[in-house]
């Protein structure tokens, strides 16, 4: 079945970095957006960072200067280089394919930030 595989997560020092993957595997195609959305404990879920098949980039404004998001359109593949990590970067990050018609996520991934 379709599904987004991420890796990369785990427990980091504040001020360490993190780099997270996220590679569409089964039949996912023509995917124009991916990106990074993280889930706090007791908060909502919230956008991260997200880029399209153009190369346009969206960043949540506690992560910009951060974090950058990248994309291996290849390989349906994307990225997040968490640099400067902080307690409050501490979530369940997941990773989300936007095709024309669907949305994907992947089952999350913990990142916790240690101070």
């Amino acid at each position: 079945q379709a599904q987004l595989v991420e890796s990369g997560g785990g427990l980091v020092q504040a001020g360490g970095s993190l780099r997270l993957s996220c590679a569409a595997s089964g039949r996912i195609f023509s995917i124009n957006a991916m990106g990074w959305y993280r889930q706090a404990p007791g908060k909502q879920r919230e956008l991260v960072a997200t880029m399209t098949d153009g190369g346009s980039t969206n960043y949540a404004d506690s992560v910009k200067g951060r974090f950058t998001i990248s994309r291996d359109n290849a390989k349906n593949t994307v990225y997040l280089q968490m640099n400067s990590l902080k307690a409050e970067d501490t979530a369940v990050y997941y990773c989300n394919a936007q095709t024309r018609t669907f949305i994907y996520w992947g089952q999350g991934t913990q990142v916790t930030v240690s101070s």
